[in-house]
């Protein structure tokens, strides 16, 4: 590792196609597996962009994944990164052991990929609804805001129990957690007006015997209101945004390359590879995790010390052409290597079955229905959104 590069403020997010890494955030990969990086708060912590480090500090419990520890790696107000920070209980994934052992024991059950295996059926009714409403529209069509990210609403809100008529409120409601630029009363707001509605309804499941996921919590015994409700607002803030801009860029991939949208199609077998190499290629986690030493760490040749904050950059670290040969290639043909875009360790996603469930079932209903998909617009004219949590895509026009 050198100190060639300038310090970069935060984490790199600007690029100049949707498919490659942002150019600084490639120079410094290409400098070393770690780089120093400055916080908008002036700290000077560490961005990783190597695999085998990424796995080293995800994988080791001397790196807290502490929400109130965690520095922002991106510029926000000081009170709306308060406010981010912010965590009560039921908020399994900023959490360390023994708190987060205990949440995650009582959810893995109900993600695992046998019962995501049984909801393959509604999936693919949930995607030939969608696809058929597009059908009627005719084109062209928005891919993004007519088929993905209404596919994975409809997908996490059914798995919970959400009633269809709270669905829309709950994607206008939960803008605000997404937006970096939301204010800490955005934020504050936000927050309290979903977890509201969670809490009214683990309330009426109490009395009854859904089997949807929200009646699962509401049935436990040790689980108070507030933590259940917690939990459910966690998994669909979570899970909706990161959910449905992959499966919007993962088809475009595939539009943008012919031969490989083909290889799928010819044979679908290779569909399973296809969602792994997708998933690595468009990393929507465009900056994080983020941990926080809880003592010195080597990490290579870096001592990271005790107190500062390390922020991984995933598409880099699914980038690292040490672990995946010719990484800026798409080829749904590759074997599976252990890409990063779920994360590592204790903390690895909950809900990552049910994403390539959706990403599956998705994909091969889209190009069923319409084989002569492709772009509405050049390609050049399709513009990313990096000022959100996740990377994705402003808008996808297609036509067929």
């Amino acid at each position: 590792m050198t100190d060639a590069l300038p310090i970069p403020t935060g984490v790199p997010t600007t690029r100049r196609c949707p498919f490659e890494l942002p150019t600084e955030l490639l120079r410094l990969s290409e400098q070393g597996p770690l780089s120093r990086m400055r916080y908008s708060d002036g700290h000077l912590g560490w961005l990783v962009t190597g695999y085998s480090a990424a796995r080293l500090v995800l994988g080791d419990g001397r790196f807290s994944n502490r929400a109130d520890l965690a520095r922002m790696p991106v510029a926000i107000s000081s009170e709306a990164e308060q406010s981010r920070r912010a965590v009560p209980p039921g908020v399994f994934h900023r959490m360390d052991p023994p708190e987060h052992t205990r949440y995650r024991r009582l959810l893995t059950r109900h993600f695992t990929v046998r019962r995501m295996d049984r909801l393959v059926p509604r999936i693919e009714q949930l995607a030939d609804g969608r696809l058929a409403a597009m059908e009627r529209q005719g084109p062209p069509a928005d891919l993004v805001a007519d088929f993905a990210m209404p596919m994975s609403l409809d997908l996490l809100t059914e798995l919970l129990g959400v009633p269809d008529e709270a669905r829309e409120r709950f994607r206008k409601e939960s803008a605000a957690l997404f937006e970096l630029d939301s204010g800490a009363e955005e934020i504050t707001r936000a927050t309290q007006a979903i977890h509201e509605r969670f809490r009214e309804l683990i309330g009426q499941k109490k009395t009854g015997t859904a089997e949807d996921l929200l009646g699962h919590l509401a049935a436990e015994p040790d689980l108070p209101e507030d933590e259940a409700a917690t939990i459910g607002m966690v998994i669909l803030t979570a899970g909706f945004e990161s959910t449905g801009n992959t499966l919007a860029l993962g088809a475009l991939a595939l539009m943008r390359n012919p031969g490989q949208l083909e290889a799928v199609r010819v044979d679908p077998a290779v569909m399973d590879s296809a969602v792994e190499e997708l998933l690595r290629y468009v990393t929507v986690t465009h900056f994080g995790p983020i941990r926080t030493a809880l003592e010195d760490v080597r990490v290579g040749d870096a001592l990271i010390k005790a107190g500062d904050s390390v922020t991984l950059a995933l598409p880099a670290v699914n980038r690292d052409p040490e672990h995946f040969a010719a990484p800026d290639t798409l080829d749904v043909t590759r074997p599976a290597a252990h890409h990063a875009a779920f994360g590592y360790g204790i903390h690895q996603c909950l809900g990552q079955q049910l994403a390539r469930s959706l990403m599956r079932c998705s994909y091969a209903r889209l190009f069923d229905r319409f084989p002569a998909l492709r772009p509405a617009v050049p390609f050049d004219e399709i513009h990313v959104r990096t000022d959100k949590n996740t990377y994705g895509l402003r808008e996808l026009p297609v036509t067929w």
